[in-house]
């Protein structure tokens, strides 16, 4: 397993946005095949909230296990001090939290092949997988409210952009088993609608893409995940067959150029300089009156859906954007 990093906070480079939506469809195919096959996920007793896990059963206790929740790795080993005040930590949340994540504990000294592929450099060192995508969360000591707050992020992420809402935990369960699931959740009146989008976005049709996205909104506005799946793909599609050096060119040379200014924006995100992107438009906001300055603003709001409203930087943008405005 070669671990891949993704951001949790948005994803906007073409590569990012096409792993993430494999990784979404290959987590919904492994739901509904665990289903047909009478295995779908049951409820699990608190004690297997937290298991140890070795190179041997790595696939099978967190890569298969991820597509039906996130799954947080903490790498320990015995000798190591801030390991013993970090791992009881998160062994209490991972309980408390109930069910919203897996807790995997590596011992290093007994799985080095697993610690090189994560490139681990020290520990504790603690990442996430979800559906099959590694994410490092962070590496030493850490307070409980900075823990939290990242899994609070990781649950939200791993539920929006995976539709993984966790494990149903049952105190009378037996540890070591599951009890069957009462029900199984349907399919979502969109679902077809959805893998349509994802499957015209693996081909490269992005053109398709946007329309499957825009007949999901024509019947559910709120949708979240078609918001954010078309705000992906029109930005994909704005920049496709684009010179970078040109647009970076005229964007340079010609400062009171709206369209020059949003497209070199556009690039800015899909090449993952996000800051960069709204740092521009926000200025170009500040030189412009009227329908050019509209213009800019309203794409300034399509780029903070593409990231994400719980990024720290659309929220850091949306008060600099207010006060270029006002």
């Amino acid at each position: 397993m070669q671990p891949r990093n993704m951001s949790m906070s948005g994803v906007v480079d073409l590569a990012a946005v096409k792993a993430a939506q494999e990784a979404k469809a290959k987590a919904e195919q492994a739901r509904a095949e665990a289903a047909r096959q009478g295995g779908g996920p049951g409820a699990v007793s608190p004690a297997d909230l937290v298991i140890d896990v070795d190179e041997a059963g790595f696939e099978r206790d967190v890569l298969q296990r991820s597509t039906e929740v996130p799954v947080v790795i903490d790498f320990w080993a015995e000798w190591c001090e801030p390991c013993k005040q970090l791992s009881p930590v998160l062994e209490r949340l991972a309980v408390e939290y109930n069910g919203r994540f897996l807790l995997a504990k590596i011992d290093v000294d007994a799985n080095q092949m697993l610690m090189q592929q994560f490139g681990i450099q020290g520990i504790p060192a603690v990442f996430a997988v979800v559906a099959g995508q590694a994410l490092p969360l962070f590496q030493g000591a850490a307070s409980e409210p900075q823990i939290r707050q990242t899994l609070d992020q990781l649950v939200q992420v791993a539920e929006q952009r995976f539709g993984l809402t966790g494990l149903t935990v049952d105190p009378e369960a037996e540890p070591g088993g599951v009890r069957e699931a009462v029900e199984t959740e349907p399919a979502g009146p969109y679902d077809a609608l959805l893998e349509a989008a994802v499957q015209a976005l693996d081909s490269g049709d992005l053109g398709g893409a946007v329309q499957a996205y825009k007949n999901v909104l024509s019947d559910d506005p709120g949708n979240p995940e078609a918001k954010l799946g078309l705000a992906q793909a029109e930005l994909l599609q704005r920049v496709q067959g684009v010179d970078p050096q040109q647009v970076r060119k005229d964007a340079a040379e010609k400062p009171a150029d709206t369209q020059a200014q949003i497209l070199a924006a556009d690039l800015d995100l899909v090449g993952g300089h996000v800051e960069d992107a709204f740092g521009r438009l926000i200025d170009t906001v500040r030189r412009t009156v009227g329908d050019d300055r509209d213009t800019v603003r309203l794409r300034l709001l399509e780029l903070f859906e593409v990231v994400g409203a719980d990024d720290p930087r659309v929220a850091a943008a949306r008060r600099a954007l207010a006060r270029a405005l006002f």
